[in-house]
């Protein structure tokens, strides 16, 4: 689709020549949060880290922003594209301040905006002001998922990967993370690609989903054909 923010054809990803990703379509609109859901295992990070340029197709394309690329995670946050990890990714020695003076330099933020970016972080996730002069390894889960999200925000991303933001986080909690990020999404016309095992917050705050299985997406929809239990388990 010409008009797709993020847009992936017959992707093919391995790992020591063993496939992981067979024959990937997928696309990701405008001002949408596509949520990816499946079974542990079923390639949904290994699709991410691949879309940030962390691990390398062997065949297939990707298209940002209608260019085709091949990813590389300096060049994919200079043009828009920021990612999520799984894991928060956080180093425990750092302070929250230190975390995202270290996360400008790399997103490649002017030194004169880089005030005004904090700040404008700060406005979509005031809580951070709370603890960014603690190191992240005296934090809680959920304060460090929400630097994990503070950091990916710094390059203020038309699109925006998240992987697995729920782990190891209250359903409540997950929510409270999500929704300043939801609202930021629809007022900005931000898209997002979110990876989820906590499906059913996950589909609260998604416009469409797609299924994967075993390296192969198997299912697109919206939310409200999965209110049924079963239909979700008939797809797992």
């Amino acid at each position: 689709m010409t008009d797709a923010v993020l847009s992936v054809k017959d992707l093919v990803v391995g790992y020591g020549g063993r496939p992981v990703l067979n024959n990937i379509e997928l696309t990701l609109k405008p001002n949408e949060v596509l949520c990816l859901i499946g079974h542990n295992g079923a390639g949904k990070s290994t699709l991410l880290k691949s879309l940030f340029g962390l691990v390398t197709h062997e065949s297939g394309s990707i298209r940002l922003n209608g260019n085709e690329v091949m990813p590389e995670p300096r060049a994919m946050t200079a043009n828009g594209l920021s990612l999520v990890p799984e894991g928060r990714g956080v180093f425990p020695g750092m302070t929250v301040a230190e975390t995202m003076k270290l996360g400008m330099w790399a997103a490649g933020v002017p030194e004169a905006e880089r005030a005004d970016r904090i700040d404008w972080v700060m406005s979509v996730l005031p809580v951070m002001r709370q603890f960014y002069d603690r190191r992240a390894g005296n934090l809680s889960g959920g304060q460090q998922q929400m630097v994990s999200i503070g950091r990916a925000l710094l390059s203020k991303p038309r699109c925006l990967l998240m992987d697995e933001p729920s782990i190891g986080l209250a359903p409540k909690l997950f929510q409270d993370l999500l929704g300043p990020i939801r609202e930021l999404q629809q007022t900005t016309g931000m898209s997002i690609l979110l990876v989820e095992q906590n499906v059913r917050e996950a589909l609260k705050v998604s416009d469409r989903v797609v299924v994967m299985k075993s390296g192969e997406m198997t299912w697109e929809g919206v939310p409200s054909e999965l209110s049924d239990n079963s239909k979700l388990m008939e797809l797992y």
